[in-house]
């Protein structure tokens, strides 16, 4: 078997798990949420917010995040009251469907309506691996880049919802946001892009929106390489905001 067919077969093992796993969760009222970003996007100091924020709203939520080592971030993420566990990945560059089904047993708390896992952070293994979300949200800082949507089409492609970071940093960074826009819409045309940021706490109002809109059963954007396509038969494009 040649090495093309085997990561073919991985892929179809864990497609397999992450459907089940996701069928699994709705029956049980969860919708988890896959966050991508290159590391030093700022994704969890921004997750941090969006789940002190549904603590105020009286939200049940939780999450997980992996990191090839340390637990610094879960603890970062637990001073929002959430409940939160760390997954290690001793080296694996991305998370997979079974690392997920594996942590949640005995502990995913029975009333939370949403699971953020915060992903590996890289923009290429992550992509190819459906986790059992109902949404994929791609983050990205002013200071990596109006060209990463292009440099990295799988990830940016098979986003339900993008959200630019950093925001603060934009003028000294040079970011041309409209540039950006266009980046992102030439890979994954009519996604809708949030700005936000941690500091300020713009956006993160609007990301808890659009990820409770998605618990309530709106219909997400529909990406061309939708990460599950065969469960978007029924979903329509989210209008944009």
């Amino acid at each position: 078997m040649c090495r093309s067919d085997v990561k073919q077969a991985v892929l179809a093992k864990n497609d397999d798990l992450a459907a089940s796993l996701r069928d699994e969760l709705a029956g049980q009222g969860t919708t988890l949420v896959n966050l991508l970003s290159s590391p030093g996007s700022g994704k969890t100091e921004l997750l941090a917010r969006v789940l002190a924020r549904a603590g105020e709203r009286g939200v049940p939520v939780a999450a997980l995040t992996a990191d090839l080592a340390t637990e610094n971030d879960a603890v970062r993420l637990a001073r929002s009251g959430a409940p939160v566990q760390q997954v290690l990945t001793d080296g694996l560059c991305h998370l997979e469907a079974r690392q997920i089904r594996a942590r949640l047993k005995d502990w995913l708390p029975a009333d939370a309506s949403v699971l953020f896992v915060e992903n590996v952070g890289n923009l290429v293994c992550p992509a190819s691996y459906d986790l059992g979300e109902t949404l994929r949200i791609v983050l990205m800082a002013v200071t990596e880049g109006e060209d990463k949507p292009l440099k990295y089409p799988t990830a940016f492609g098979s986003a339900h919802l993008v959200v630019i970071t950093k925001t603060d940093l934009a003028g000294p960074a040079g970011f041309d946001e409209s540039l950006f826009h266009e980046h992102v819409h030439q890979v994954n045309p009519g996604v809708e892009i949030v700005r936000s940021c941690a500091r300020t706490g713009t956006g993160v109002g609007t990301l808890l929106d659009r990820v409770l809109a998605a618990c309530d059963g709106a219909p997400p954007h529909r990406p061309p390489l939708a990460p599950h396509p065969h469960r978007h038969d029924h979903h329509a494009s989210a209008p944009a905001s």
